[in-house]
């Protein structure tokens, strides 16, 4: 603890090292917006009145995930280290978690798709089926670990100072649990965004398991992808507003343009 204390007061002086927070500090929050998303997508299976709990007992794991294992940095670097090898590639944990999460999300993805879809319609009428809370708590559970893998892998590779990572995902998760109940709302508003987000979903699912299987694919491109979409999505949404206004009754019954 005294070595920790010491080593924050010797980098709090130094320009480098807050240059180095700062900027992991917003790979974080980039990190963690997916994860955000899909503890959005499963809270809003809940009752009313439990999702914004859930959403924080989400958060909060993955805040307590990540300093975990910020803590064992030498068992993270182990994790990297290859376990066996198929068709000469050597298979690490860490791959294996990454391959397993990928699964897992491609999976809830389509399952939230089809629910959305398949599920709706001649049950429109009949009183909402919500999920379970302890389960929803261990599904967010099991995304945090491999969300909470790659993000502090991600902090190791980019600082050498441990107090530098810790302070870094404290803010970045204290940004995403100021968000979460804005975003969570927005994309249970708006149907067409929660379909993106889960798009999304699968998008990174399968990047998760192309990272597993020795296939890296760059990250920039990731997010070029889905802000391009984002973007697309946006302009949709302001469309769509302009033209809901301009079909707005006016005063005398007609109805006004914008």
């Amino acid at each position: 603890m005294d070595g920790l204390l010491a080593e924050t007061m010797g980098w709090l002086a130094d320009p480098q090292a807050w240059v180095s927070l700062l900027t992991l500090t917003l790979l974080e929050v980039v990190l963690g917006i997916d994860n955000l998303i899909f503890v959005s997508i499963l809270a809003g299976r809940l009752p009313p009145a439990q999702q914004g709990r859930a959403r924080r007992i989400g958060l909060t794991l993955a805040l307590v995930m990540r300093l975990a294992l910020l803590a064992a940095i030498s068992w993270i670097t182990r994790l990297t280290a290859p376990v066996f090898a198929v068709a000469g590639h050597d298979v690490s944990w860490r791959d294996l978690v990454l391959i397993g999460g990928g699964l897992f999300l491609v999976y809830k993805g389509t399952q939230e798709i089809h629910a959305r879809i398949e599920g709706e319609g001649e049950h429109d009428a009949a009183v909402p089926v919500h999920a379970s809370f302890v389960g929803t708590i261990v599904q967010i559970g099991l995304l945090d670990i491999v969300f909470s893998l790659d993000s502090v892998i991600t902090a190791v590779g980019m600082a050498n100072q441990l107090s530098i990572m810790v302070t870094a995902v404290v803010i970045a998760m204290a940004v995403m649990l100021l968000a979460s109940g804005p975003v969570s709302g927005f994309v249970n508003r708006h149907p067409t965004v929660k379909m993106l987000a889960l798009s999304f979903l699968l998008l990174i699912g399968m990047v998760l398991i192309a990272d597993g299987s020795g296939f890296h694919v760059p990250k920039g491109y990731i997010y070029a992808a889905i802000g391009f979409s984002i973007m697309v999505e946006l302009l949709n949404q302001l469309a769509g507003r302009r033209r809901r206004r301009s079909l707005r009754p006016g005063p005398a019954g007609g109805t006004t343009a914008s």
